[in-house]
């Protein structure tokens, strides 16, 4: 006796159900891309030989660092010493008597290094403005640079690029500063203190005396700067000792103005103001980029996975 296998009950809405497999099959894939391995052969081809053209036509750059040290403070030793004991005084002559809750001075100057304002006076005093914008390449034999023709005209010394509105020939300090940033790198090590100056550029030696200016640019804006307030402090207490005939009072105003004087002395005989130069910025040798071996394998890589996408969602398109 023969038992009869049910047949399988089908729901009434759904007569035509069946199991549907929804994994990939590898081998379909693998037979696909085997079916258009000429055409992913050809595009990665050309994105190969686009990469290796785009990257041949690349320039050098050039790379030059400086290392620095925070420049020491002996000239706050006397005003530390007075600021527990005059601290209130001092302050309402708007003088800053190292308390310990001031912004750090190696910080701000690197903050001062990335402002605004001390880019564009930095690109104007030291007019490199054509060298900053309108460098085509260098030429290694006489170490000379060649400015892009449709941009500057070295023999005139005009600006000749065509721009729309609100732009103009000659490019503001906003758009020199945005290029600016991208050439210079400040960076600060927490561990060590010492700060490194980094300039990217076409020519090598422009690359070491931008750096070289910068050190001393920085060096002279804070000196600047700590005169200035030392200046403007000591003839607010000269005036406070003229108004007043307390013995005790002028005494101090006296010892606050003997530390302005010293910071204005140590600033007028010491250069390196806040960062002493520990390595100073050489002309590099070695090129630092492109990196064209990298920008050709990835370029191929790129081509090849397009390649294999287009031919993959062509035949599903297909199918």
């Amino acid at each position: 006796m023969t038992k009869q296998i049910p047949e399988p009950l089908y729901d009434a809405k759904f007569p035509h159900q069946h199991s549907v497999d929804d994994e990939i099959d590898l081998r379909e894939l693998f037979a696909v891309i085997w079916q258009g391995k000429w055409l992913i052969i050809a595009i990665t081809a050309v994105f190969a030989i686009g990469s290796v053209i785009y990257a041949v036509n690349q320039p050098n750059i050039y790379k030059s660092e400086a290392l620095l040290a925070p420049a020491s403070e002996e000239q706050g030793g006397g005003l530390s010493a007075l600021a527990g004991q005059f601290g209130g005084l001092a302050s309402m002559a708007g003088i800053n008597l190292g308390g310990g809750g001031g912004v750090d001075k190696t910080q701000m100057a690197i903050e001062v290094m990335k402002s605004r304002q001390f880019t564009s006076q930095f690109i104007t005093r030291h007019n490199i403005l054509p060298d900053l914008m309108a460098v085509d390449k260098w030429n290694m034999s006489d170490n000379t640079i060649t400015y892009n023709e449709e941009l500057y005209s070295p023999e005139t010394k005009t600006w000749l690029r065509k721009v729309k509105a609100p732009f103009k020939p000659e490019p503001s300090m906003q758009e020199a500063y945005k290029v600016f940033v991208k050439a210079i790198s400040v960076d600060s090590v927490k561990e060590t203190g010492m700060v490194t100056v980094t300039v990217e550029h076409l020519s090598p030696a422009v690359a070491q005396q931008w750096a070289i200016w910068l050190i001393e640019d920085i060096n002279q804006a804070m000196k600047e700067r700590d005169v200035t307030e030392a200046t403007r402090s000591s003839e607010f207490l000269t005036k406070q000792i003229a108004l007043t005939n307390v013995a005790d009072i002028r005494t101090i105003l006296y010892q606050l103005i003997e530390e302005q004087t010293k910071t204005i002395m140590f600033a007028e005989v010491r250069d390196e103001y806040v960062f002493k130069t520990i390595d100073p910025a050489l002309v590099p040798e070695a090129k630092a980029g492109p990196k064209r071996a990298l920008i050709c394998v990835l370029g191929t890589l790129l081509g090849g996975m397009l390649a294999v996408m287009l031919v993959l969602i062509r035949h599903f398109v297909k199918k």
